[in-house]
């Protein structure tokens, strides 16, 4: 993914991610590799919480367009890696955005 170019939007609008969606089979793995970071990065990135949990329910069988959806995540994060939530230890707690 390292030359893989920024995008601008986490999720494609078309086409809606079922279970049962025709395409084949991707590599189970990789595939609940990628999304178990991704839950962890959504900590501090709370514009990936939607489209992560929606991964998370076809971790059983993925197929190839779950797969290129995930890495449509990875992209979207390439692009916007300034942005997230700054967790840091202070006596005088401060929220900023």
């Amino acid at each position: 993914m390292e030359g893989a170019r920024p995008i601008h939007t986490p999720l494609s609008t078309k086409p809606t991610l079922q279970l049962n969606d025709g395409h084949p089979p991707a590599d189970q793995k990789q595939y609940r590799s990628v999304i178990g970071a991704l839950q962890y990065l959504a900590i501090t990135r709370p514009d990936i919480i939607f489209i992560v949990n929606k991964f998370a329910q076809f971790m059983h069988k993925p197929s190839q367009l779950h797969w290129i959806s995930a890495k449509r995540v990875l992209r979207y994060l390439k692009g916007t890696i300034i942005y997230g939530i700054s967790l840091t230890p202070s006596v005088n707690p401060h929220l900023s955005g």
